[in-house]
């Protein structure tokens, strides 16, 4: 890869390391015209697929967003909690929940290519006192 896709990763992931939520493909297009109006939408995909490969990145399925990895060792599949209310991501990492879930598969035949866990609920911080425990 070139030093231009090298820089423009970067400031791919710059961008959404300092996001509060998961942004959108054109989000980070948006933030990255403040700096170069002539960015196509395909150059941000590019990037986006690019830091996905490396593990920098996560795309949330049903949110059709990205988020930055949270976690040090970037060579690992993910387990997102998703809140709803508020939108934060807490990503976990689950190694042993992802085997039985290949296991459960493969039972009959299937064999998965990636695993995509995200849960939708409410955070800690979302919830009524009552509730939190």
């Amino acid at each position: 890869m070139g030093k231009r896709g090298e820089i423009l990763q970067s400031q791919v992931f710059d961008v959404l390391n300092g996001a509060d939520s998961p942004l959108s493909a054109y989000d980070v297009l948006g933030e990255l015209r403040a700096v170069n109006p002539k960015i196509a939408p395909t150059t941000v995909y590019r990037a986006l697929s690019a830091l996905s490969e490396k593990g920098l990145v996560h795309r949330l399925e049903s949110l059709n967003a990205y988020m930055a990895c949270q976690h040090e060792d970037h060579q690992h599949e993910a387990v997102l909690a998703i809140c709803d209310d508020c939108g934060t991501v807490e990503e976990n990492v689950a190694p042993e929940l992802l085997e039985s879930l290949t296991h459960l598969t493969g039972k009959s035949g299937f064999a998965p290519s990636r695993h995509v866990v995200e849960i939708h609920g409410t955070c800690a911080d979302c919830l009524p006192e009552s509730d939190a425990k």
